[in-house]
């Protein structure tokens, strides 16, 4: 993958990228929104620096780490990856909490057409925001959207300084141990 240069970035402000989505996937991961890279490769958790896919890896959600141009192999594993907010920004602090309700109305939405068994939400406090949950804490929540049951994962920028890759590692494995323990249910 090219490395963007800081025109590519800069022209990338309030660009969207499409979703990796299909029917009845086992998790339909949900990014706050997208940063400049991804907005600018087209590929969802691009920057180098962002611990999305280590962690998919880590916690055996993928066989071995994608690479984010290698997006759509998720659908293969019964994965996905959409976003609260669509369009590119440089950091998720500069959405409004307005933009944070009305992505969370558009992802209800698709989350009805859709229909995966989980819609696992990464970033707390987008959640809390959009979602109007304001005691949310990670881990499973008791709402549902539909028949989809949700989760909140820690974000994995590599700005979210609380959460080292072990940790959100092993958020990630908590996931996927419900996921699978469902599914054999």
């Amino acid at each position: 993958m090219n490395r963007p240069s800081p025109a590519d970035l800069a022209a990338a402000h309030g660009r969207t990228i499409p979703d990796v989505i299909a029917p009845d996937l086992a998790v339909l991961f949900c990014g706050i929104n997208p940063g400049l890279w991804s907005a600018a490769t087209g590929h969802h958790f691009a920057r180098p620096g962002n611990r999305f896919w280590p962690a998919l890896y880590r916690s055996g959600f993928t066989p071995r780490q994608l690479r984010p141009d290698e997006q759509e192999e998720l659908l293969g594993y019964g994965l996905g990856i959409t976003n609260v907010a669509a369009h590119g920004t440089a950091r998720a602090d500069e959405l409004t909490a307005a933009e944070l309700v009305a992505g969370a109305a558009t992802l209800t939405a698709k989350v009805e057409d859709f229909r995966p068994r989980w819609l696992a939400v990464l970033g707390i406090v987008a959640y809390r925001t959009g979602f109007g949950r304001r005691d949310a804490v990670i881990g499973p929540q008791p709402d549902r959207i539909g028949g989809t049951r949700v989760w909140v994962l820690p974000n994995p920028s590599g700005l979210n300084a609380h959460f080292t890759l072990d940790r959100l590692a092993a958020q990630f494995a908590a996931l996927r141990g419900t996921v699978e323990s469902d599914a054999g249910h």
